[in-house]
């Protein structure tokens, strides 16, 4: 049963044509998408701001997870087998996409969102890479005026972390006055921002899912691979 979407005008919000994205060996499951957002408060309207995300995905026929990063250690003062770490890094080998929303703080991003990116390795033991030639989506709320530098800051990360970051975003200044009592976005150009976004977060990880090793596979690791071998095999005949 879907949810409700009070603040969408339902004619307009349309299925994604997944035929014409699809890559022909997709294994055909709903997209998995990861939301993680920056603020720890009862009244965090970046966490309100994913779970409208995470609404509108679900309508569009993805399975979302969010992650809650109460507990969470600070990188570097635990062990990587802490519970919340596990949990956290298991989520992001099972997404194939993300969307991270952070609140805005003196001017960046939040300690609280970094926190969750700087557990996540670039590999994992076995060849795992847990974010590697997925797709990325990025949304930042502010107390204040409008402004774009958590977003700019979570783009760069995002590539530094070897995501297909997607153009669009979502910026929502003085989102105390934004969101209704309920944590919800009503009807008007914020609501409809996300929406965008989430359509083409939901487009991008269809058209790259089933083609991403192919898209990360890079000439410098392939060099790697064969100077090794050929270590191996001259080891052998000395």
């Amino acid at each position: 049963m879907s949810e409700p979407l009070p603040a969408a005008v339902m004619d307009a919000l349309a299925q994604i044509d997944v035929d014409a994205l699809k890559s022909p060996d997709d294994a055909g499951h709903r997209p998995r998408i990861l939301l993680l957002y920056g603020s720890l408060r009862a009244q965090s309207y970046s966490r309100f701001a994913a779970e409208e995300a995470a609404r509108i995905l679900r309508h569009l026929g993805c399975e979302t997870k969010m992650f809650d990063p109460r507990g969470l250690p600070q990188p570097d003062d635990a062990a990587d087998d802490h519970p919340k770490v596990v949990e956290l890094r298991d989520l992001a080998v099972w997404s194939e996409g993300m969307v991270w929303s952070s609140p805005e703080r003196h001017g960046a991003m939040t300690g609280i969102i970094k926190s969750q990116i700087d557990w996540l390795p670039l590999s994992l033991q076995g060849g795992i890479r847990p974010t590697q030639g997925k797709t990325l989506a990025i949304m930042q709320v502010s107390g204040g005026s409008q402004s774009f530098n958590a977003v700019n800051q979570m783009r760069i990360l995002g590539r530094w972390m070897r995501m297909i970051t997607i153009p669009n975003q979502s910026s929502i200044p003085k989102a105390w006055l934004e969101f209704d009592s309920e944590g919800r976005l009503p009807e008007g150009p914020f609501y409809a921002r996300i929406v965008d976004v989430m359509e083409e977060l939901v487009k991008f990880t269809w058209l790259v899912r089933g083609r991403s090793d192919y898209l990360v596979d890079r000439y410098s690791e392939r060099v790697e691979s064969a100077e090794q071998v050929h270590k191996r095999v001259s080891l052998k005949d000395i």
